[in-house]
């Protein structure tokens, strides 16, 4: 079996399951533990593998609201802008965009009234944000 192919197979079991031990990687992937323990770590190093979550159902999380928030910016304060962007707590994740808007963002806050000030207050509020589109998720179902 080639390298990449056993890359791609750890991979995807901590995909499917990030708390997967050594032990159930190496089962699923056909592969020894210490095998495992060498790709993850390989993985881990080179910036493949960036953090392990969990996978949160929004419909079930008490006193908390989630949206996906798609932001433009100015180009002239891109980089300023979303310097700014990540150090807003309530943002649990940035991404760049290709879609209809130059960054995504996912965003928690207490409801929705505090979401909207957030969006409001801290997201519009900075030098060359020039537009928020919010998403409530409302139920995960996948």
């Amino acid at each position: 079996m080639s390298a990449e192919s056993t890359e791609r197979r750890i991979l995807s079991v901590l995909e499917e399951d990030a708390q997967a031990s050594y032990a159930e990687i190496a089962e699923r992937a056909d592969v020894s533990k210490p095998t495992v323990r060498k790709y993850i770590q390989k993985l881990e190093e080179e910036g493949v593998i960036v953090g392990y979550s969990a996978d949160v159902d929004p419909k079930k999380l008490a006193g908390q609201s989630i949206a996906l928030v798609g932001i433009d910016i100015a180009s002239d304060c891109y980089v300023e802008a979303t310097r700014n962007l990540k150090e807003i707590p309530e943002m649990e994740e940035l991404y760049t965009s290709s879609g209809d808007h130059m960054l995504m963002a996912e965003v928690r806050a207490m409801d929705g009234d505090s979401l909207a000030d957030v969006i409001e207050d801290k997201i519009l509020a900075l030098d060359g944000v020039t537009a928020a589109h919010p998403s409530f998720l409302q139920e995960r179902l996948k």
